[in-house]
């Protein structure tokens, strides 16, 4: 199979959200270019309408007036996050530092999700959290004049420290977060660049926020998640090669490229000027033989989106790729380290699943059957890029799911193979 094309894959998720929702923290007129239109972000323009800021519909170059955190106003209907985490948890955060109630709810998949690991922290900082079963969604956040907080997290999670630093901006007071290990850094990143002051020392995060923070005027980079499934197809083809442009090349986001690198990639990384105070450059990426690697529990926190693409590219790998330190996975849409295992072993690929990860042996076997996605994006997209290799006959049960992420996804896949 022979690869060839340029693909600018669709703006940043993680950035798109924060894009939003720092748009309506702010006082003025902000601007935002090339904003991801997909499932997830359209949940959080979606609450924001809900709280009362005049978001547009999402377009490549859209404008956003707010007036601050003060202007929020307590909705008359239940803020629906659909199957976004990041809506839910950094939402919830916003919402803790106003003086109302609001009703979080999401899909099936949502409300299976933990979110005690927000309501921890944002009640010592004196916000109130109801749940009406267990410990996800539905979830009524109570709002109050939240106090100063310096909190350690039991993991490293960008969300978490997130619903804390943006809960900080929007009452007005400092916080500091502490992780085990460092996770992706938009929000600090961002925040700083609106005129907050942001002091990262280490795995410690520490905001002082300004009395207003600044409009934003920022080109939102291609997300390197999705960039990640085109460069996978690329190395496991036979010839040619693609070109992934203005990608985003936070340290914290591209543990995928790097470890496509150890296991003997030809890539090719080169920066270019920064875009809202993000590192951004193209990744060029060819055929490639790849031997097995190990993922250890410091290499997931930049990596943990694209675990399940990993282990399908490690089963075309030479040897025995181990990933662990990947607990995580198991509350994500799905439980993907269940899904991915089964999923592969029902295509004829050895794997061994840990509580923590999996162990995958790469052959070069045709690989046939059907992936059950359970709706999970990440899911079938990693397994389309198996799919469509030579040899194998392997069909996705839901194709549709990918829209969460990448709405394009399929036709930019078909469109980079020519042979």
């Amino acid at each position: 199979m022979k690869v060839a094309g340029v693909v600018r894959v669709p703006g940043d998720k993680s950035i798109s959200h924060r894009a939003l929702m720092l748009a309506a923290l702010a006082q003025g007129t902000s601007r935002v270019r090339e904003i991801l239109p997909s499932a997830d972000v359209q949940s959080t323009a979606a609450v924001l309408r809900a709280l009362g800021v005049r978001i547009p519909p999402l377009s490549p170059d859209m404008t956003i007036v707010a007036d601050g955190p003060g202007a929020l106003r307590a909705p008359t209907q239940d803020l629906d996050c659909g199957n976004s985490g990041t809506t839910t948890r950094l939402m919830a955060g916003i919402v803790a530092a106003r003086p109302f109630a609001a009703r979080f709810v999401g899909d099936a998949s949502l409300s299976r999700r933990p979110m005690q690991r927000i309501a921890r922290p944002l009640e010592a900082m004196g916000a109130r959290f109801t749940f009406e079963r267990g410990d996800g969604l539905p979830m009524v956040v109570h709002g109050a004049q939240l106090k100063p907080i310096r909190w350690t997290t039991e993991t490293a999670s960008a969300q978490v420290k997130s619903a804390i630093l943006l809960a900080g901006t929007a009452a007005g007071v400092p916080v500091t977060v502490t992780e085990p290990a460092r996770s992706r850094d938009h929000t600090e990143r961002m925040l700083a660049a609106l005129g907050a002051t942001v002091e990262v020392l280490g795995t410690m995060v520490r905001l002082e926020p300004p009395e207003r923070l600044a409009p934003l005027d920022m080109t939102v980079p291609a997300d390197p998640s999705s960039a990640a499934f085109i460069a996978a197809l690329a190395v496991l083809a036979r010839d040619g090669g693609v070109t992934l442009p203005d990608v985003c090349l936070n340290p914290t986001r591209i543990g995928f490229f790097r470890a496509l690198q150890h296991m003997g990639a030809r890539l090719e990384i080169q920066p270019g000027p920064k875009q809202g105070g993000e590192d951004v450059g193209i990744i060029f990426a060819w055929p490639s033989d790849l031997a097995a690697i190990t993922v250890r529990a410091g290499d997931v926190p930049a990596i943990i989106d694209e675990l399940p693409l990993l282990a399908c590219v490690a089963s075309r790998a030479t040897g025995a790729t181990h990933i662990r330190g990947a607990a995580e996975l198991r509350v994500k849409e799905s439980d993907r380290i269940a899904a991915v295992v089964a999923n592969l072993r029902a295509l004829g690929v050895e794997v061994e699943e840990h509580p923590d990860g999996m162990t995958i042996t790469g052959s070069d076997a045709p690989l046939r059957g059907t992936v059950h996605t359970h709706g999970d994006h990440r899911l079938a997209m990693a397994f389309g890029v198996l799919a469509a290799l030579p040899g194998n006959e392997i069909e996705i049960d839901d194709t549709a799911c990918v829209s969460v992420s990448y709405p394009g996804f399929w036709t930019d896949l078909r469109g980079v193979i020519v042979a």
